[in-house]
């Protein structure tokens, strides 16, 4: 393998630097990258749903269990291929995910009678019951952090930003 000579030449500058075992290293330079749109979203979704799940961590929901379970008390009767197809969740994800749902009693997949090959979602009383709870704690912990770290003014701009993006680009 060959070595370019500015390679070589960064690393020299690097010897004298403090080993791994002398304290935390130097955080990586990001360059261009923190300029990046879809590199600084990214980031930012990772940190608000580390946050989200801390804050459901006692109900054991994530962000899309509990956007699945948020559309299915908001849209009565619709199916389950309508509610995956507004998520953007694919259909083999969708199933697990309700499997799993399904399996916690929270919802549940019955046939629809206008077309035998569907099935329509419904919460179950414990959905309904978990989903009341999971409310209170996203607007009490979750959404009230975002709040308070944005300001009303901000994240209402950020929303409309965000909501432009998704639906234009």
């Amino acid at each position: 393998m060959t070595v370019s000579k500015s390679a070589e030449k960064s690393a020299e500058a690097t010897k004298g630097r403090k080993d791994a075992t002398d304290g935390p290293p130097e955080a990586l330079q990001l360059g261009e990258l923190s300029e990046q749109l879809g590199y600084v979203l990214k980031r930012a979704q990772l940190k608000v749903f580390e946050n989200f799940l801390r804050c459901m961590a006692s109900l054991q929901l994530t962000p899309a269990q509990f956007s699945v379970l948020l559309l299915v008390e908001k849209n009565p009767g619709r199916n389950q291929t309508e509610i995956a197809s507004t998520l953007g969740i694919l259909r083999p994800n969708f199933v697990a995910m309700l499997d799993n749902l399904e399996s916690r009693d929270l919802c549940a997949r019955i046939r629809s009678t206008n077309d035998r090959r569907s099935h329509i979602l419904v919460l179950t009383d414990k959905g309904k019951a978990v989903l009341t709870r999971a409310k209170k704690l996203v607007a009490t912990k979750h959404e009230s952090r975002l709040n308070e770290l944005l300001g009303s003014a901000n994240r209402a701009a950020l929303i409309e930003m965000l909501s432009k993006i998704a639906n234009e680009f």
